[in-house]
């Protein structure tokens, strides 16, 4: 099993021995979600590696984030100001981003990869990129890098 998984394990228990009412719930919706993504996988015996697992915490954030905004715009300061403690807590089980630097050296290296020169060659560049980034770095950073430098 990864290390996240564990890591989320040990982290529910010691919620629940602590009486973490927010962070027993929030843990228990992301192990709820990889545990539907292993099933969606493989059936109920499947096992989910570090990246998959990464992804999803990384989607659950991205649903506080929207459910946040949402929270903002109805004048709901209170669920807002939960679904962001909630994000919190999930960050920190992403691993460490990678900085720009970092980032337009990876595309450097997949664009040569592929021998890209055209737009076109996007998709193939961003292959390569999710593979070497994983879950390190967000999609749509990805993406304007790669348009950047193929530009």
């Amino acid at each position: 099993m990864a290390d996240t998984a564990n890591r989320l394990t040990e982290d529910l228990k010691n919620a629940m021995r602590a009486k973490d009412s927010m962070a027993l719930n929030t843990l228990r919706a992301v192990k709820s979600a990889i545990k539907n993504a292993a099933i969606e996988k493989g059936g109920a015996d499947a096992i989910l590696d570090e990246g998959e697992i990464v992804g999803i915490i990384r989607k659950q954030i991205k649903q506080r984030r929207e459910s946040m905004d949402q929270f903002n715009k109805a004048g709901r300061l209170e669920l807002a100001q939960k679904e962001e403690s909630e994000i919190g807590l999930l960050e920190h089980y992403l691993p460490s981003p990678l900085s720009l630097e970092e980032i337009d050296e990876l595309v450097n290296s997949a664009i040569a990869e592929c021998n890209a020169s055209a737009r076109s060659d996007m998709g193939k560049v961003m292959k390569i990129l999710q593979e070497k980034t994983a879950g390190r770095a967000d999609g749509k950073i990805l993406s304007q890098a790669v348009m950047k430098q193929l530009a």
